[in-house]
């Protein structure tokens, strides 16, 4: 199998309403013969701002205190994961389509409090993670709409409004589409 939804949006179809992946967009960082690793990009954590990571931390520096930081997915929740730029990079940074890359380094933290860190970026926690062959039966289970990925959507866009946007890109309003499949 290639990756070949790498770089791509996964975007939760209404019957996904009520689950914990209800009303979500994923950019999907990895796709490959073992599974498939994503980040949510439009689920601020509420009430939590990058400033409360950096005390935690010991991260001196008052640039982005009051960046959201988003819940990137349900496993691994004590971690960060930062989706960003690639304007600036580290050795443990994963090369992404896009001019776009993947750090999980304390050090990309401490850039970004110091104001050396990339131009664009979100901090998640926690990534949305599927096994060998998982996402591919959702896939056919219809519980996820694909599209090509568009990095103004992820760091431009108001989060409210990603998904939308993202539905835009195939010419789908989501308001009109059943959580229903079949004929009545």
């Amino acid at each position: 199998m290639s990756d070949f939804l790498k770089h791509q949006f996964l975007l939760a179809m209404p019957a996904l309403t009520g689950s914990y992946f209800g009303a979500s967009i994923t950019y999907l960082c990895e796709h490959n013969d073992d599974g498939a690793l994503g980040l949510m990009i439009n689920r601020p954590l509420a009430d939590v701002a990058l400033g409360e990571l950096f005390d935690q931390l010991d991260i001196e520096g008052t640039h982005h205190r009051d960046a959201p930081m988003l819940e990137g997915g349900p496993v691994q929740r004590d971690r960060g994961f930062v989706l960003h730029s690639r304007d600036v990079l580290f050795e443990s940074s994963l090369i992404l389509n896009d001019g776009m890359a993947l750090t999980t380094a304390r050090e990309i933290l401490a850039a970004i409090a110091a104001g050396d860190g990339p131009e664009r970026f979100l901090v998640c926690v926690g990534y949305a993670g599927w096994g060998a062959g998982q996402l591919e039966s959702e896939l056919a289970d219809n519980a996820w709409l694909t599209c090509a990925a568009d990095p103004e959507i992820i760091f431009s866009t108001p989060f409210s409004e990603r998904v939308d946007r993202a539905a835009a890109i195939l010419g789908i309003d989501f308001r009109l589409i059943s959580g229903e499949a079949g004929h009545a």
